[in-house]
């Protein structure tokens, strides 16, 4: 399938741009687009036999729908975004082409593939489904398997929780008043580790990390969690007595990290 012809919609931002340079590295034609530059979409969707979506959560069910109805019945529509059940079910009903959901579990940085994991949502393919799947796995990356539903289920704890929970970390420090040069004198590596995430969200990309939060479908569930086991965890440390922390940390643990 080396003749394959691959577009990437949001190819000029930051991991679009990274899977075109995969896509050459495989020695595939890909072309580019972004919000003023780079192919339009029916010239894409002429041209190319797969179609890739990369643009920001909030927008992408907009280019789904626009490019979608497009798309020869031969040809793969696939999304790169941080959630799976909307951009999945958009793809299906915008189009009568073969759909699959992309998750690339790492940012744009990541220079090799080795170890990292992605995730994959067939959801309408029978040709380019193993295509897809043997790049990932050649280049040595993890790749899983799994429905959108489950997908999203899975970010509501490895993403909405762990940024939920920094975003929260980085109002109490700012309640604080202590500037991040001054805290960063007192830290441990484990506490720099968390203010340099904390500094990623709050100073570079704020609404991408919010986008995350807002439209994972799992949101309310997780906040509705966080508030629970905090208050566990308050009512406990209050009493001041060290060994029922331990016993609630246990308890949890056992949960975690099962005996066989």
């Amino acid at each position: 399938m080396k003749d394959t012809v691959i577009g990437i919609i949001g190819g000029t931002g930051g991991m679009g741009r990274w899977f075109a340079e995969l896509l050459r590295k495989e020695g595939y034609e890909v072309h580019l687009s972004g919000r003023r530059q780079g192919m339009g979409k029916e010239d894409m969707a002429r041209i190319c036999n797969v179609v890739v979506v990369s643009v920001p959560i909030g927008v992408t069910r907009e280019v789904i729908e626009a490019v979608g109805p497009l798309m020869p019945k031969e040809s793969l529509l696939m999304d790169l975004t941080s959630l799976k059940e909307d951009p999945v079910r958009a793809m299906l009903d915008a189009s009568s082409c073969e759909v699959v959901g992309c998750h690339p579990l790492f940012g744009p940085a990541v220079t090799t593939l080795s170890g990292q994991h992605v995730v994959l949502c067939p959801a309408r393919s029978t040709l380019w489904f193993p295509w897809l799947k043997e790049i990932f796995e050649k280049n040595h990356a993890v790749v899983t398997v799994t429905t959108p539903e489950k997908h999203d289920r899975m970010m509501s704890l490895v993403q909405v929780l762990n940024h939920l929970h920094t975003i929260h970390l980085g109002m109490v420090l700012g309640h604080e008043g202590i500037p991040y040069e001054e805290l960063s004198r007192w830290s441990t590596p484990v506490f720099e580790a968390k203010l340099q995430f904390i500094g990623k969200i709050f100073q570079e990309q704020p609404s991408l990390y919010a986008e995350i939060l807002v439209n994972n479908p799992h949101l309310e569930r997780i906040c509705n969690l966080y508030r629970e086991t905090f208050g566990k965890l308050d009512n406990v440390v209050k009493d001041r007595k060290a060994e029922r922390v331990v016993e609630l940390i246990s308890k949890q643990s056992a949960f975690l990290w099962p005996k066989s």
